[in-house]
């Protein structure tokens, strides 16, 4: 099976990938796999077409699957496998979470009639590989981007999540998870991530104003931060950097926010610097929380001549260490309450009290920010999310339950395992 759809793959577009993985799976016994792809704001998941724009096999069964209050979307937020409803074609039907490395990408719907180890094994393969294909299509396919949108992006937001690496990393030694609102409107907000050896890079940042000029903005601080530190330049250097071609570019008209930081997974010591933002957040074992002190320098782009202080934190195992731009706390409701500090800080306690994945966390969390919101946001609202594991690269089944993916080894389904809140 595996073989077989990967030679296919090579030359093979999006449109045609749900007709090879139907004959590919019927080699291990399964009847019917329908593929769902989750939107940008994690609403809803919709069903990739055929060749002809039309689900062929599918013709019948449901197009839109929502998140909240369904056994897909559950599958899709705890990253477990779980059975469906009984179904008459010819077999029971499953959901199978899709994950490309720790990114959620959406799920799928495996009929098949056989139930035992192996059957679980061959849809857990199939769906890492059918994640892997997603991910080497997506990039040069406009039927992608329209299944993962339900609704216009403006120009802006177009720029921004092209931009942006995959939302949620994980490894032995760190979980990294991030989500950016409003979805389709976002414009001055970006965040980025990078892993060179031991060292793990962390930004974000929030450009001034609300509109295309913002997010060409944003895109030129985190291009030129990826040029800078490639280029083995510092933290303190490469925002000085930023600031450098923020200035040529528009004088004093645009300047950017930011946190840069590195965290040395080896020693847990963070390092980082402030240009004019809001403090970073720790949240320690799950109880409480302390803002990181720094002398803020200037926003980069501004020329106000403050100094730029390199700061050091020292974190333990399991440390969190959060990122957010002000349209997180400062989200008003009619009434003019903020959603604030301590609600958000609240939140992620009380998240991480219930084992949710980080993701799932973020998830819900976003979603709290706009109900709080009236569903409206008048500013970007942007979290980046890092938990340490300590260390030693070994911590792997920590980092899968964080990320809301099987770990290697993992207990199969009906083997004891349920979600959170079931028991």
């Amino acid at each position: 099976m595996l073989a077989g759809l990967l030679s296919a793959s090579h030359l093979m577009p999006l449109e045609l990938l749900p007709a090879k993985v139907a004959e590919h799976a019927a080699e291990v016994g399964f009847t019917q796999v329908l593929i769902y792809l989750v939107d940008l704001q994690g609403d809803v998941m919709r069903l990739v077409p055929g060749e002809d724009g039309d689900p062929g096999a599918a013709v019948g069964e449901e197009t839109e699957l929502k998140i909240e209050g369904t056994m897909a979307g559950r599958a899709f937020q705890y990253g477990q496998i779980l059975p469906g409803a009984d179904t008459d074609q010819g077999g029971g039907c499953w959901w199978v979470p899709l994950v490309d490395g720790t990114e959620r990408v959406g799920i799928l719907r495996i009929i098949t009639s056989l139930d035992d180890p192996r059957a679980r094994e061959d849809m857990e393969l199939l769906s890492a590989l059918i994640a892997l294909l997603l991910d080497s299509k997506r990039r040069s396919s406009d039927t992608h981007a329209r299944l993962t949108r339900t609704r216009p992006l403006n120009i802006a937001a177009e720029m921004q999540w092209h931009l942006m690496p995959p939302p949620t990393y994980a490894d032995g030694r760190v979980v990294i998870s991030a989500a950016m609102e409003p979805a389709y409107e976002i414009s001055g907000d970006a965040f980025d991530y990078a892993i060179a050896g031991p060292v793990v890079h962390l930004s974000l940042f929030d450009a001034m104003g609300h509109d295309t000029a913002a997010g060409l903005t944003a895109n030129l601080a985190m291009g030129t931060c990826r040029n800078a530190r490639r280029q083995g330049a510092g933290l303190v250097e490469t925002s000085e950097r930023i600031e450098d071609v923020l200035l040529e570019q528009y004088g004093r008209d645009r300047y950017a926010t930011g946190i840069l930081a590195d965290l040395d997974t080896r020693t847990g010591v963070l390092t980082w610097v402030n240009r004019g933002h809001h403090p970073p957040l720790i949240i320690r074992g799950g109880r409480w929380s302390t803002l990181l002190d720094c002398p803020p320098a200037h926003p980069m782009g501004t020329d106000l001549g403050l100094p730029v202080s390199l700061c050091r934190h020292q974190l333990e195992p399991g440390d969190r260490l959060v990122l957010y731009t002000d349209g997180i706390t400062e989200a008003r409701r009619t009434g003019n309450e903020e959603f604030g500090l301590d609600r958000f800080t609240d939140f992620l306690i009380r998240h991480h009290a219930d084992r949710l994945p980080v993701p799932e966390t973020l998830r819900r969390l976003i979603h709290a920010v706009l109900e709080h919101h009236d569903g409206h946001l008048q500013d970007d609202a942007t979290v980046l999310f890092c938990e340490w594991l300590g260390p030693t690269p070994q911590a792997t089944e920590r980092a899968a339950a964080l990320a809301g993916v099987p770990a290697v080894g993992d207990s199969a389904p009906g083997e004891g395992r349920r979600p959170p809140g079931d028991q």
